[in-house]
């Protein structure tokens, strides 16, 4: 039975990849002029190919993606200790429910709250970041107007609301790896005489790493694919600019997706398709990247 339900998983991955390619085939083998006569939306907006607005996007996606990262693991990595080592016993179990139910919150909730909440509080900070920071390439100005977004629906703020809505996945996963350390490792550092940081050190975060990993890899994927929080936040466009506080520098591919889908003809259509195929194949490559990093790690850690 658990051999059926793995080859049932790896057949439907398979069938997933053949519809994508499919369907995208049409638009990968049409010359760039006999796209963009069918798809105006393509030389409209980015003034190139189809391969080339993929590249865009893929740069938008990732650099997002990448903001949230480095925000969100760290902060979860510090909640998944103080509940599972940390808090009284009351306490953690209210904050264990807490996390659950923000992971549960629809992603539009989280867009229309970053929308209408996070980006005009964060607007002042961006004005500080760009005056005392701004000759950092990530924080620069607008260089025609010498000043941030005046709007903050910049890639700094999709980033930040993207934290926030993979934090409680990452945050859940990582506890529940934590509540797994063998009692005994935990006794036996004690007894060595570490406090109690020290054995957090030398005897949970070991045992944990293979589960920290996967649990940020996680995260991750809900961060590439999100769709509707980035599409309520981001003023969309299309560079390889680094610059976090400039509106109309840069997409996802998930959010310009819905954005061209609605109007979309058969030949856009099929350009979507190829674009959701480039997501395909970054969010598999993660996953076996993240795989990779695992077994490697497993052997040195106490979950074996």
């Amino acid at each position: 039975m658990s051999a059926g339900a793995a080859s049932l998983i790896l057949v439907t991955l398979a069938a997933v990849a053949t519809f994508l390619l499919i369907e995208a085939w049409p638009a990968m083998t049409s010359s760039a002029a006999a796209l963009d006569e069918k798809v105006g939306w393509l030389g409209t907006e980015a003034n190139e190919t189809l391969i080339a607005t993929i590249g865009y996007l893929v740069f938008g996606t990732v650099l997002i993606s990448a903001i949230a990262l480095t925000i969100a693991a760290p902060l979860s990595f510090g909640i998944a200790l103080f509940i599972s080592h940390y808090a009284p016993r009351r306490l953690a179990a209210g904050l264990g429910y807490l996390i659950d139910l923000l992971a549960a919150i629809p992603s539009v909730v989280y867009g229309l709250w970053g929308a209408i909440v996070v980006v005009p509080v964060l607007q002042p900070f961006y004005q500080w970041l760009g005056s005392t920071l701004g000759w950092i390439p990530l924080f620069a100005p607008d260089p025609s107007t010498g000043e941030v977004s005046a709007t903050g629906r910049v890639a700094l703020s999709a980033g930040i609301v993207l934290a926030i809505m993979i934090i409680p996945i990452i945050t859940a996963v990582t506890r529940e790896v934590f509540l797994q350390t063998p009692v005994l490792h935990e006794e036996a550092a004690l007894a060595m005489g570490a406090t109690r940081w020290e054995m957090i050190r030398m005897a949970v975060i070991p045992f944990g790493r293979p589960g920290m990993i996967g649990a940020t890899m996680l995260g991750l994927g809900r961060a590439l694919g999100e769709t509707m929080a980035v599409y309520m936040i981001l003023s969309p466009g299309l560079s390889y600019l680094p610059s976090l506080l400039q509106a109309g520098q840069h997409n996802t591919i998930a959010a310009y997706i819905a954005l061209q889908f609605p109007e979309a003809n058969g030949a856009g259509v099929s350009a979507l398709v190829a674009m959701g195929l480039a997501l395909f194949v970054i969010t598999l490559l993660v996953n076996m990247l993240a795989r990779w990093v695992v077994s490697r790690r497993a052997e040195f850690s106490g979950a074996n």
